[in-house]
């Protein structure tokens, strides 16, 4: 696993992989200008350098490089904890609880994870 935390816009494109599967860079691209302007060429940019750090990998298809996400989000969620929150699944959700608040269906979502992880 690389050992720096990946940056926010790298976050955001390892979301979009996550989701979508192995993309294009025109693909991420296209996902990423929805919310905010950017050139291709700095999508292109960004995957380079997170390649580097070993957060994707890349395939070649034709003329395109195809990438995707070298670990899964559970993978870089649990490494999260761990480095982070010393593996305190409790202290992250209380730390998460205090930064955003949560519409009355994610609270029911909530208690009932807690009710089925008793059992």
């Amino acid at each position: 696993m690389p050992h720096t935390a990946p940056t926010e816009r790298e976050l955001e494109i390892l979301k979009i992989l996550w989701s979508a599967g192995p993309c294009t860079v025109r693909q991420v691209y296209e996902d990423m200008r929805t919310r905010e302007a950017l050139a291709q060429n700095t999508v292109q940019t960004f995957l380079r350098l997170m390649e580097d750090k070993g957060f994707v990998q890349h395939e070649t298809q034709g003329r395109a490089f195809v990438y995707r996400a070298v670990y899964s989000r559970d993978r870089t969620l649990s490494r999260f904890l761990q480095r982070v929150f010393d593996g305190s699944v409790d202290q992250l959700v209380m730390n998460a609880l205090r930064v955003g608040e949560l519409s009355n269906a994610q609270i029911a979502a909530l208690e009932r994870m807690i009710r089925a992880s008793r059992k």
